[in-house]
């Protein structure tokens, strides 16, 4: 099975795996713009999933405060795990005057990353606290793939013990109070350092 979403900007050189398409005009600074001019209209929009604790939820439960959107799954063994720790991280380094945003990890893999699988990977002391885990249908997945401009392609392994994995585009987005892109971060700028700093400015 084959899953792709409508790629966008983020298959032109802003952090990719195995992304091809071609990319739309920018509405906003791109990816080498500063973190305060990575803002497109096109991106984010509506989203119904279910928690790690089965909670059904939309993207408006999560307004009101600070959002930060990751795609993966719990099985990728390269970027997956280097993000999220790195967010926690840049969580603490945070000015006292600025409150951690949400944080939510919306897997691809509806039949591995079930939300009992889910809850056991989120709760890893190397990721941010309160990290929330999103599943869904493959519909729902797709759905909220495609509002994010998300690239993925489930790739089959039968040869290796996973027997599939997925290839998938790298990008994190902080959203708004208001569920709209503030900004986002590329694999090149997604250091502890980096994020904080930005965090600091778009979230102040």
């Amino acid at each position: 099975m084959k899953i792709l979403t409508t790629t966008a900007l983020i298959c032109s050189g802003l952090a990719l795996a195995a992304c091809q398409p071609s990319a739309p005009a920018p509405t906003a600074g791109g990816a080498q713009a500063g973190c305060l001019t990575r803002a497109y209209d096109s991106i984010g929009g509506p989203i119904d999933l279910i928690t790690h604790t089965g909670e059904s939820v939309t993207e408006a439960t999560y307004k009101g405060a600070p959002t930060v959107v990751f795609f993966g799954f719990t099985f990728c063994t390269n970027m997956c795990p280097v993000v999220l720790p790195a967010l926690k991280q840049a969580y603490a380094k945070l000015p006292s005057t600025v409150e951690p945003p949400n944080t939510l990890f919306i897997s691809f893999d509806h039949e591995r990353d079930t939300p009992e699988a889910l809850a056991n990977y989120v709760s890893l002391e190397a990721f941010p606290e309160k990290l929330v885990g999103l599943t869904g249908t493959p519909e729902a997945l797709a759905a909220a793939a495609d509002a994010f401009n998300v690239y993925y392609q489930r790739i089959e392994e039968p040869d290796s013990l996973a027997g599939y994995t997925y290839d998938h585009s790298y990008l994190i987005y902080i959203m708004d109070a208001d569920w709209k892109l503030k900004t986002f971060f590329t694999l090149n700028d997604a250091t502890p350092d980096y994020m904080a700093d930005c965090l600091s400015a778009v979230l102040s």
